[in-house]
């Protein structure tokens, strides 16, 4: 039994001989024999992904690493000066040194040359209507009522919900269990502004910002692109200022909302001192499957309504009231491999019927994006002792059997806020990055709480944190999420204060 356990959790490569025919032959032929869950994070480390790591360290340390150079050429001149020559030429020195600190001063502070921090000023997360509440049973009866779907499909609904992790206040379009629904754009419409509303408002009421100070708008939404797009929608309802810089993401899955993070950054460097406003949201009711193809009922059973809204600026009077700081982004995508590639994917089943397919390779798929994703960012984050012990293994690699030394994450956040997809993806990356229940209790929560939200739902894992005062001054936060593509994403924030605890939506109700 353990090894089949070990199997199941493992790729493996089996040489299959010489090709005998074809245009291949005299070649050697492997193939890859894949096993369901996420890889075994111990077996394997590709150093590529550490390079690239260091690569983002080496840039980001650039000049920095000048400090040292410019000392050692500076003591060098002072050392061959005499003493005669040094007391008359003290005061001359002493001078030159002091106006050339005051002139660069000058040139950094009016050029605007010194390099701005990104900061998450506020953000909100959307909290439905209780009347959409819908409990695991109420959904059963009412998929039965709306006579979509056969008794296998009703079956089968019934098991993935009862091992989801969701639990009974998530909520849910009731339009979508209408005999014979097929996708409206005018009910997609209508779920997209009551959920990017919703969170745009909870926004503008806590932070105060005046919508014509918004520069840079981002939103996300993965199944759901109307013309005119939901960016223009949020232009429309809150009279944005004509120069805004629109961007409508689309077709990016769960791990949009870290994209739309890092398109942000980017802009705000090319407007420093603006604000970014980023809409992350899905809507469910064009997610949704009536049809009986098994692959096609999983985000049925998981999809769930929310939005959030996020306020960044690199304005360095934002800082005072500021939540977070920008520390790190790391964005992996594995679109290069077919199985990736189509592990979640937009399909008509053979009725015509629309709905995203998730295949059986879907959770190795994602445990080899995480894996290149936490390789890259390691170098960035974790303490030096981490790091010569993942080296060290991995210099005695070739000489000994033992498996490579794997970084203990734990020692470069205080926080983490998993994609809250299902019960098993969570279970599973907890047990390969070693996190405690206390590291995946935000995730937990949000699941049973609010279903699989998306893009949205690192957000309302950090608004739990919040609503738990758990968030201190230099607490470091890491955001990762997953999407088709295949993607994986990772932000790392610093507490630049102590949030004291958020009794407000979503999960202060009243």
């Amino acid at each position: 039994m353990a090894r089949r356990s070990e199997e199941y959790l493992s790729p493996e490569i089996v040489n299959r001989g010489v090709e005998g025919s074809g245009p291949y032959a005299g070649s050697p032929s492997f193939s890859v024999r894949v096993h369901r869950g996420l890889p075994d994070f111990l077996s394997s480390v590709n150093l590529k992904y550490v390079k690239l790591g260091y690569g983002y360290l080496i840039n980001h340390g650039f000049y920095l690493a000048w400090l040292p150079i410019l000392l050692l050429v500076f003591s060098t001149q002072v050392g061959k000066l005499t003493w005669d020559v040094f007391h008359l030429e003290y005061y001359s020195l002493v001078n030159t040194l002091v106006f050339m600190g005051f002139l660069s001063l000058f040139l950094y502070v009016c050029l605007d040359l010194t390099p701005r921090a990104t900061y998450l000023v506020d953000f909100a997360c959307y909290l439905p209507p209780n009347e959409l509440k819908i409990t695991r049973d109420e959904y059963l009866e009412l998929a039965k009522k709306s006579g979509q779907f056969n008794e296998k499909s009703l079956e089968f609904q019934q098991r993935v919900l009862k091992t989801s992790g969701i639990g009974n206040e998530t909520y849910l379009p009731r339009v979508v269990f209408r005999p014979g629904y097929t996708k409206d754009l005018t009910v997609g419409r209508e779920e997209a502004a009551a959920s990017m509303f919703g969170a745009v408002d909870e926004l503008i009421t806590t932070t105060g910002i005046r919508p014509k100070d918004i520069r840079i708008l981002i939103v996300n939404c993965g199944v759901l692109n109307t013309t005119p797009s939901l960016s223009a929608m949020v232009i429309n309802r809150y009279k944005l200022r004509h120069t805004i810089q629109s961007y409508n993401l689309g077709g990016m899955g769960c791990a949009a909302g870290i994209t739309a993070v890092d398109l942000a950054d980017d802009l705000l460097k090319a407007y420093p001192g603006s604000y970014a406003l980023i809409v992350s949201t899905e809507v469910v009711s064009f997610t949704w499957y009536g049809g009986n193809e098994l692959d096609m009922l999983l985000p049925n059973c998981f999809f769930r309504m929310g939005a959030a809204a996020v306020l960044l600026s690199n304005n360095r009077l934002e800082r005072w009231r500021s939540k977070y700081q920008l520390k790190h982004l790391v964005r992996t995508h594995k679109g290069m491999d077919d199985r990736s590639y189509r592990s979640i994917h937009l399909k008509e089943d053979a009725g015509g019927k629309q709905g995203l397919s998730v295949s059986k390779d879907v959770m190795e798929v994602g445990g080899h994006a995480l894996k290149a994703n936490i390789t890259t960012l390691g170098p960035l984050v974790l303490p030096v002792s981490e790091q010569f012990h993942f080296f060290k293994s991995l210099v005695w690699k070739k000489s000994n059997s033992s498996k490579p030394y794997i970084p203990d994450y734990k020692l470069a956040f205080e926080h983490v806020c998993i994609l809250a997809t299902s019960k098993k993806a969570l279970d599973e990356m907890q047990k390969n990055l070693d996190l405690t229940d206390e590291y995946m209790q935000a995730s937990r929560e949000t699941l049973e709480r609010f279903g699989n939200t998306s893009s949205s739902s690192i957000w309302y894992e950090l608004a739990y944190l919040e609503a738990k005062s758990k968030i201190k001054k230099g607490d470091r936060v890491w955001q990762l999420a997953l999407g088709s593509g295949f993607k994986c994403n990772s932000a790392v924030w610093k507490a630049v204060r102590t949030v004291k605890q958020q009794n407000r939506k979503p999960w202060k109700e009243n």
